[in-house]
């Protein structure tokens, strides 16, 4: 990269969310960087970073193109690379302050999902809003008249901010393991591991204790919770769900039935309850294991 301002470009027109996030991500270390959308191959020799245009897939030289005869190249996992996965696996790391853990998060919930949709690695037809149909909106309709690349500036802006946020909640995941390790080492009964504070705790959890039904920790108001451990991330079905007879009731219904004087919920789905204190809380999970 030379002293000047690094010149980033990318194709014009229509756009997606690998370039989208491909910019978005650079400007995180080169804030000051040109962006040029263009299919002008003079342009995109001078450039320093070119991104989903240009037929070249070379990290050395900065060019980060997937739409040539072959491809780019694929994760061990099948996916395939686009522009965003391409440099993320150049920069990734140093956009992630030198943490790798940070940086395969990031790749794996949010770069490769960008990965797999552009280049059509899916199965079946998309159901619902994905994120990169949400960066896609951005571009005008066919009934607009806007220019593609104030659009474009619009989408990268909504994309940084996203990017930060995976980028934070990876970093919050990481620091949460150490914590969430020493209670599940800590844990008088193995089936139920106590929070001081609440962790994300669900992958450390998953990858490390095949006892673990249920999860008691403080919420942000002060009450308490116990949470079911689910057989998977992403899964609706639990290791064990909590008992049939307290769902959907709160207040001095789930009183009643618990003969816990400040239980305060249960939810439909039995997969979370309450009670204002620890050691109640606790006794619903002593319940729970006795079902």
């Amino acid at each position: 990269m030379t002293e000047h301002t690094p010149v980033i470009a990318t194709h014009n027109g229509n756009f997606h969310a690998d370039d989208v996030f491909a910019v978005a991500a650079l400007k995180t270390i080169y804030p000051s960087a040109k962006v040029i959308r263009t299919r002008n191959l003079d342009v995109l020799y001078q450039a320093d970073i070119v991104l989903d245009v240009g037929g070249v897939y070379d990290a050395d030289k900065g060019r980060f193109d997937h739409h040539q005869r072959g491809g780019a190249g694929a994760r061990d996992n099948g996916i395939p690379f686009s522009s965003f996965g391409l440099m993320w696996q150049k920069y990734g790391l140093q956009i992630c302050a030198g943490n790798q853990e940070v940086t395969d998060a990031v790749d794996k919930n949010l770069v490769s999902v960008i990965d797999a949709i552009d280049c059509g690695h899916v199965d079946g037809p998309l159901t619902g809003v994905s994120l990169s149909q949400t960066i896609s909106m951005f571009n005008p309709t066919w009934e607009e008249h806007s220019d593609f690349d104030a659009c474009f500036e619009e989408a990268v802006t909504f994309a940084s901010r996203v990017l930060a946020r995976f980028i934070a909640s990876a970093n919050g995941g990481v620091n949460a393991k150490s914590i969430v390790l020493e209670a599940i080492e800590n844990a008088n009964d193995s089936r139920v591991i106590v929070l001081e504070q609440f962790t994300p705790w669900k992958t450390t959890v998953l990858n490390t204790s095949e006892d673990a039904l249920f999860m008691i920790y403080p919420s942000q108001t002060g009450e308490w919770r116990i949470q079911t451990v689910p057989v998977e991330l992403g899964s609706f079905e639990d290791r064990k769900k909590l008992p049939a007879a307290w769902a959907g009731l709160s207040g001095k219904e789930l009183q009643a039935v618990t003969g816990l004087d400040d239980a305060m919920f249960c939810h439909n789905g039995l997969f979370i309850a309450g009670c204002a204190s620890f050691e109640n809380t606790m006794k619903m999970a002593e319940m729970a294991l006795a079902e």
